[in-house]
């Protein structure tokens, strides 16, 4: 087990690399914390949760909306929790951002920590402190920025993880290569879904090192005046298509990424879009896509990062270099409909 321990704004966070759910012991009292998992994670590892209170919910990310955090805070309040109380989301994305988002407004805000146990979660989803909900189409519109106690990395749950689970979580790990890490880039190019899958050391540096680089660009930019704009990248156009047609978190975002690399060399000059795009697919990745341009880019002007005249849209200058590129409704909209 390796630990890393990073300072943000009003808090330091302790990352247990390589850790055994066993730990979870060392930094939580039982009688003290309330664990919230979903039926997949609990039903292929019942023995792990052994002792602890749990709260179980119904998996996906159509579940992560109001009415499952007032089912929580039922449960919460049924277990007899309060400001003491640590809350652990042991799960993907969706568990985490939603312990997180309880966390923070049960009893005005109590601890919390995460195991996450997806790709997805351990190189993104449950870094820099973004927790919240769904509100309809519109993704993660209700929310605040609180980070977690802890973040604890369990290789083990991966071993039940589904590929198209594994294909999301690269979705987010080539975002990193593209807008932060060309040395990152070029590895994955040179390797294979099976082959980080067959490697465990090779898996594990990946992790810690796609972990590292979000946490970094957080810790300089915490709450998103700046770089961290840039983890953007492929989210703008994802999350507007993401829910309207029921994708994974991965595929929208893969999809987003493709076009965005494609408007990267209409409005920067890049030249590496057949690369992005190749290795997206080369990870079992959708690339282009026929969907309803119309209703996106409804969906899209409703997106959290936009302002009155437009939105900051994150293109790559460069395979490595991701940049800020402020275009108007009125600009995105052409450009949109020429692809």
């Amino acid at each position: 087990m390796r630990k890393r321990t990073h300072t943000f704004s009003n808090s330091s966070v302790d990352y247990y690399f390589d850790a055994d759910f066993s730990h979870l012991e060392k930094l939580v009292s039982k009688e003290q914390s309330v664990v919230i998992t979903d039926e997949h994670i609990f039903d292929k590892h019942k023995r792990k949760f052994k002792g602890w209170n749990t709260i179980v919910l119904k998996p996906g990310e159509a579940y992560k909306v109001q009415q499952t955090i007032d089912m929580v805070i039922d449960q919460l309040i049924a277990f007899g929790a309060d400001r003491k109380t640590t809350l652990i989301g042991v799960g993907g994305g969706v568990i985490t951002d939603m312990t997180g988002y309880v966390a923070g407004i049960y009893m005005r805000g109590i601890k919390c920590g995460f195991v996450p146990t997806s790709v997805l979660a351990m190189v993104d989803a449950s870094i820099g402190g973004k927790n919240g909900i769904d509100v309809g189409l519109y993704k993660n519109m209700v929310g605040l920025i609180r980070q977690p106690q802890f973040l604890l990395y369990d290789h083990s749950f991966l071993k039940t993880l589904p590929k198209e689970e594994w294909q999301n979580g690269f979705a987010e790990i080539i975002k990193h290569a593209c807008i932060k890490d060309v040395a990152m880039f070029e590895l994955l190019q040179q390797n294979t879904l099976a082959g980080f899958k067959r490697d465990p050391k090779l898996l594990s540096n990946l992790i810690q090192r796609n972990a590292l680089i979000k946490t970094k660009v957080v810790v300089n930019d915490e709450f998103e005046q700046g770089d961290r704009k840039l983890l953007n990248f492929g989210h703008t156009l994802g999350h507007a298509i993401e829910n309207m047609y029921e994708l994974s978190h991965g595929q929208a975002i893969s999809i987003g990424m493709t076009y965005a690399a494609m408007m990267s060399a209409q409005i920067k000059g890049f030249t590496g879009a057949e690369s992005v795009i190749a290795l997206l697919a080369k990870y079992g990745l959708p690339t282009f896509a026929d969907f309803d341009k119309k209703k996106a880019f409804k969906t899209l002007q409703m997106d959290k990062k936009k302002n009155a005249q437009g939105i900051n849209y994150i293109l790559l200058q460069k395979i490595g270099k991701g940049v800020i590129q402020p275009l108007s409704f009125l600009e995105l909209e052409t450009i949109l409909k020429q692809f």
